[in-house]
């Protein structure tokens, strides 16, 4: 049996981490570098990939950047081979690549008829299948070594949110995935693999920043509705979904699978009364 103060631990523990030069992923990674992981960030901006890597590694992390794009798998075989060739092994997956596309969302000024389906094929694409690839190529490492996987939903995934149609189908299907991941590797692997999400509540990023403030800092319409109806009365810190993301990773949650961890503010469960 492990100390208390041991279970949050990631001393060691490889991390394989997609999306890493977004916002959240910023978060994510020092996070896991705080706690003693080595993590190989994979995104598609070389540029930003390569500072962050540069930052860990001058703070006394271990950190590597492959330029991969999730939704090809070619490039993600071959960061898997990168990983296994450096560290041998992968303990943890965390699939934060994804986002909402414009041509999937529903505007006022739309057709709520006339939808563009292949903008709704970019969002599951984006999404979904750059959540399924991921595990799919990495999954055979954790396979032989053991660990867990995080995906990122969204509180969209459980409510209608309006406009954001496509996003939140996508991550209504990661959710569903997850569940199943979790069912179909536990009925054939025991407890060695874990598949958890993540569902973050609304953090400002660059993708939805021109929809949630003006440009004089305030809010629009649309960005005190979500704080009327969120009942912390604020937008999340990228770095507040640190603690769950670790906790999911660590052997602290060594009996847990099949969750989706809202990270809110309360937004999901608030009836608005």
């Amino acid at each position: 049996m492990q100390k208390s103060n041991q279970l949050f631990s990631l001393q060691n523990k490889i991390i394989v981490v997609t999306g890493a030069t977004g916002v959240l992923g910023e978060s994510f990674v020092q996070g896991i570098s705080d706690m003693g992981g080595k993590i190989a960030l994979v995104g598609r901006n070389e540029q930003i990939g390569n500072e962050r890597v540069r930052q860990l590694n001058q703070n006394g992390s271990e950190a590597v950047f492959i330029k991969a794009d999730v939704l090809s798998k070619p490039d993600l075989l071959l960061a898997s081979d990168i990983v296994l060739q450096k560290w041998g092994r992968i303990d943890g997956l965390v699939n934060a690549a994804g986002g909402n596309v414009p041509e999937a969302v529903i505007g006022p000024d739309k057709d709520v008829f006339d939808i563009d389906v292949d903008g709704l094929k970019k969002a599951f694409d984006l999404n979904l299948f750059g959540t399924i690839l991921p595990v799919t190529v990495f999954g055979k490492a954790l396979q032989v070594s053991g660990g867990s996987i995080v995906n990122i939903s969204s509180m969209a995934a459980q409510s209608a949110i309006t406009r954001v149609l496509g996003y939140s189908m996508a991550k209504a299907a990661i959710d569903n995935y997850t569940r199943w991941m979790c069912v179909e590797t536990a009925n054939r692997f025991g407890s060695k693999i874990r598949v958890n999400a993540i569902a973050p509540g609304f953090f400002i990023t660059q993708q939805n920043k021109h929809l949630l403030t003006n440009p004089d800092g305030t809010f629009t319409s649309r960005g005190e509705a979500v704080l009327k109806n969120t009942p912390f009365k604020r937008f999340g810190n990228p770095d507040e979904l640190i603690g769950a993301l670790i906790w999911l990773l660590s052997d602290a949650s060594a009996f847990v699978s099949g969750e989706v961890i809202c990270v809110d503010g309360g937004f999901s469960v608030f009836s608005g009364v």
